[in-house]
């Protein structure tokens, strides 16, 4: 060989290193999909949904609900062509009063939800708008660099809001007054937020400053005097929806409602959603042990199950009417050569 020719770089393998674990031959349990094992799988499957589709249909039938939509009726008629005018006209007369009649008895606690459709919380710009940091941490009063443009309010010396963002700035700024037989329904508004927002994620020693006090309003105020760890409203309004249609609690009724009792509500008809074409709607709901009134985990079970079910009688008709043999199990690769195993 020539002393001057050049070398071949050596070739370089692609083949991986052997393991067992990557050549797939560990120990692994590969059962026969038999039709007894097809058969009685589909049919635990459908013992084991069925009952539960049928236990949550029943929960969820069991649950109270009244719901009213209330942005039209509310809006006065003068105001019909133009209903943005109403609501930023400061000398317009809000109140709206609605009749709701109890369907059945409605056992304490009762929660009351507002709804919102059409409203996108998600938006990824509306969601971004916010300072987390500057929520529970008093000197971070200056973090709004993610809140523009409710990030300061102008003036000779420019001053930071608390809390700062458009999620806090739309916060929803309808009342709601319960009455029934001339006498006032307490509405119990403690204890209406995740505990971990208000132990960790609000902090106790942070106090709104300059909140709704721009050139623009948006939505509710707040109480200068109360940190917001105990702002629940707030709260609540700052975990954002994933969906446009959402509901949200307003607080709670500790006393039983019976069966067609007529409840009256005094209604602060506040909060813009005409601009946008949403809707604004009432709801009082009792709860059972999955929540709310939710038929879909139900029927999802049912559907499920019943399509298990009949999967396995078809399979049943099938295995006795056309039986098809078995082939021999010895021939498979695990069985022919146990020792590679």
């Amino acid at each position: 060989m020539d002393e001057h020719e050049p070398t071949r770089p050596k070739a370089i393998s692609k083949k991986p290193r052997y393991s067992r674990f990557t050549q797939q031959e560990l120990p692994a349990w590969k059962p026969i999909l038999t039709p007894g094992w097809v058969i009685a799988s589909f049919v635990t499957v459908a013992i084991m949904f069925i009952p539960t589709g049928l236990l949550c249909l029943s929960a969820s039938e069991r649950v109270v609900e009244i719901v009213d939509r209330y942005d039209d009726d509310c809006l006065p008629d003068s105001f019909r062509t133009n209903p943005d005018s109403f609501i930023q006209n400061n000398k317009s007369n809000k109140t709206c009063i609605r009749t709701l009649k109890v369907p059945r008895k409605m056992t304490a606690p009762i929660f009351i939800y507002y709804e919102l459709d059409n409203f996108y919380q998600n938006h990824r710009r509306y969601v971004k708008s916010r300072s987390d940091k500057q929520l529970r941490d008093p000197g971070a009063a200056e973090e709004t660099k993610d809140c523009m443009p409710e990030d300061i309010v102008g003036g000779d010396n420019d001053a930071p809001i608390v809390p700062c963002g458009l999620v806090a700035w739309s916060l929803f700024n309808d009342t709601y007054t319960f009455s029934k037989a001339n006498k006032v329904v307490d509405i119990d508004k403690k204890d209406i937020a995740w505990k971990s927002d208000t132990r960790v994620k609000f902090g106790s020693n942070v106090y709104p400053k300059n909140f709704q006090k721009g050139e623009l309003i948006g939505g509710g105020e707040l109480d200068e005097s109360k940190p917001l760890s105990e702002q629940e409203d707030l709260i609540v309004w700052m975990r954002t929806a994933a969906l446009p249609n959402f509901r949200k609690l307003y607080g709670k009724i500790n006393m039983d409602l019976e069966a067609n009792e007529t409840i009256t509500v005094v209604i602060q008809n506040n909060y813009n959603t005409y601009d946008f074409g949403g809707e604004k709607k009432l709801i009082l709901s009792t709860a059972s042990w999955i929540g709310g009134k939710n038929d879909f985990f139900g029927i999802a079970f049912l559907t499920i199950g019943g399509i298990c079910l009949f999967m396995a009688i078809n399979f049943i008709f099938l295995y006795v009417f056309k039986p098809r043999p078995l082939g021999d199990p010895t021939y498979l690769s695990w069985n022919r050569n146990p020792n590679a195993q």
